[in-house]
């Protein structure tokens, strides 16, 4: 027999049981033993031990919290309540939905004490838990019994990716599993692609997760993930991005990749905490182009291709979604050669670049900015490409390594000409700017400046 009931229900009642003389209180302290020294729950070592019978622990249960009991061999529940919730969460939290009256979903659960469980379930539903005791073992003989591909509809596979797609339209299904989840993921992904976005962001508020597209003109709603979804939808998301969907309380970085079309895409995912949830941030990075057929004049792309073989810094410039990475990508491509030593430092490796020695920050672990400029010097690289200048004392880095004869690509963010004209005003900027061997603004895909 697995754990009958978590200690949260039983180390409460566990007295209760010595004083009304269930069992006596060298009983209980050997059953305490025996569960510490057996890694299982005191209730399961009760049961095990002959001390009290599983029938006789959940009637006990069932007077003292006034809340009733189910053997679930005696019972048939109902089978369209499973989508309400997840096989994962089912086995997770050892509940099993029952039916459903009205706004009234009732649960029969192993621990009806453990508040987090019931909380989860109801920040996850807009309906009202009614819970039920139930023994542990009978949940998980339930859930294997009706947790199949024969009881739970699933969305089709096959997303249609017509020009005008809502991925709302995978709402309209009665079934609620991963694989909806999942596929309203890649919906969300694909719709914004044919739209032409590059960041999408899920905001939780009391009526669900908001799908919010940034545009040129500015934030735009595309719908909402309703509140039922919401544990599941940002779970799968989060798993397929390679995140802990476990840990919602500090910030998480990651990667998801998808397809479109014929085209692998990849998207950085940021998970940020806030007081009504997670706030979940993607932008979406197409394929580098070659950099030969950028939309640059022939002569400037020469020029560019002069100063890679030259000491100093290339800065690329231009708004938050301009595509200023893209273009870098294109030429770290095009740069591309068994002869020189090209290092890059990135917080999420958009696509992996053949001959070049691409570096990805691990706060986790410790491997942030700072510690990368430390030390990667030490790998004697030639040329070296930073995402940004974040800091005063990153600035002076950059300095420092295109005096010691480096090549220096690195991004600034600005929405035009004028903007950087005013920041490079600033006398920190003085001998960054001496050093600066080719400016490249990037306006947009069809229109780059090269200064």
């Amino acid at each position: 027999m697995q754990a009958l009931l978590t200690n949260k229900t039983i180390e409460k009642l566990k007295y209760d049981l010595v004083r009304e003389q269930h069992v006596s209180f060298d009983d209980l302290s050997k059953a305490e033993e025996i569960a510490k020294a057996s890694h299982i729950n005191l209730g399961q070592a009760m049961v095990n031990s002959g001390l009290i019978s599983e029938h006789d622990l959940l009637e006990f249960i069932e007077a003292k919290l006034h809340i009733p009991f189910v053997d679930l061999n005696d019972y048939s529940l109902d089978k369209r309540c499973l989508k309400f919730i997840s096989e994962q969460d089912a086995r997770k939290y050892k509940v099993i939905p029952l039916f459903k009256i009205e706004e009234v979903l009732t649960v029969a659960m192993a621990d009806p004490m453990d508040l987090f469980v019931i909380n989860s379930i109801i920040n996850s539903m807009n309906y009202r838990i009614e819970p039920i005791i139930c023994s542990e073992r009978l949940i998980l003989q339930t859930i294997d019994e009706y947790y199949d591909s024969e009881n739970i509809e699933t969305m089709p596979q096959k997303i249609d990716e017509k020009e005008n797609f809502d991925w709302r339209e995978l709402l309209n299904s009665e079934y609620i599993d991963e694989k909806q989840a999942e596929d309203i993921i890649k919906a969300v992904l694909n719709q914004a692609v044919a739209e032409n976005i590059h960041e999408v962001r899920f905001e939780q508020f009391s009526n669900g997760l908001n799908v919010i597209f940034k545009t040129d003109i500015g934030a735009v709603e595309k719908g909402i993930v309703p509140v039922l979804m919401v544990s599941m939808f940002i779970t799968r998301l989060k798993s397929m991005s390679g995140l802990d969907y476990l840990v919602s309380e500090i910030p998480q970085l990651g990667k998801l990749t998808f397809k479109n079309n014929e085209t692998i895409l990849i998207a950085s995912v940021s998970a940020f905490p806030t007081i009504k949830g997670e706030r979940i941030l993607l932008k979406i990075y197409k394929p580098p182009e070659k950099f030969e057929t950028l939309s640059i004049n022939p002569q400037k792309l020469k020029y560019i291709q002069a100063c890679f073989e030259k000491s100093g810094i290339i800065l690329v410039c231009g708004s938050e979604q301009s595509g200023k990475t893209s273009i870098i990508y294109s030429m770290l491509s095009s740069m591309s050669s068994k002869n020189k030593n090209i290092m890059t430092i990135e917080s999420i490796v958009k696509y992996d670049i053949p001959e070049i020695h691409q570096c990805e920050l691990n706060e986790n672990i410790g491997f942030n900015l700072d510690k990368a400029m430390r030390f990667i010097e030490f790998q004697s690289p030639d040329t070296v490409y930073f995402e940004g200048i974040n800091s005063k004392s990153g600035l002076e880095y950059f300095v420092s390594l295109a005096i010691s004869g480096k090549l220096v690509i690195t991004e600034f963010m600005t929405n035009d000409l004028n903007s950087l004209a005013e920041k490079f005003a600033h006398s920190e900027f003085n001998t960054f700017k001496k050093l600066i061997t080719c400016l490249i603004f990037v306006h947009n895909k069809e229109k780059i400046d090269v200064l």
